[in-house]
């Protein structure tokens, strides 16, 4: 795949996944090998742990809409820097429902195959932003 079409394909799974909240997509994207090398707590790092968390995302924040800012790519790999927003109607890590609305910043990198599937992830994402505005920790 060129780093064009594997652009494409991160889009996409933006697009699905995140954006239509299309959880039974993830095993569209992810290989049977997927590894998340960022997986929350609790989660485990592999295609199962996508789906429960952004089932989570889903339920914590029904409204939950992500928006690419800037995507590059070099051989097989994606970064996209995006940002995350939702209304926070139910609970998250223990976070019960505030009604605050909540954005935050993320940096990506996919690896994706010759066969078009993400293989891994990395990320770093704002989490005190987001605890700081969902009030969990003092701004």
């Amino acid at each position: 795949m060129s780093p064009e079409e594997n652009k494409v394909i991160a889009r996409r799974f933006v697009e699905e996944v995140q954006n239509k909240g299309n959880i039974g997509a993830v095993d569209d994207f992810l290989a049977d090998t997927f590894v998340n090398h960022s997986v929350p707590p609790g989660l485990p790092p592999d295609r199962e742990g996508v789906k429960q968390l952004f089932t989570l995302f889903r339920n914590a924040f029904p409204d939950f809409h992500a928006e690419i800012l800037d995507q590059v790519a070099e051989g097989d790999e994606v970064v996209t820097r995006k940002t995350f927003i939702g209304t926070h109607e139910g609970e998250i890590f223990g976070i019960p429902a505030t009604g605050k609305e909540m954005t935050i910043e993320l940096i990506e990198i996919l690896r994706v195959s010759d066969d078009g599937k993400i293989t891994d992830h990395w990320n770093v994402v704002d989490q005190l932003g987001m605890m700081q505005q969902l009030g969990a920790i003092a701004a």
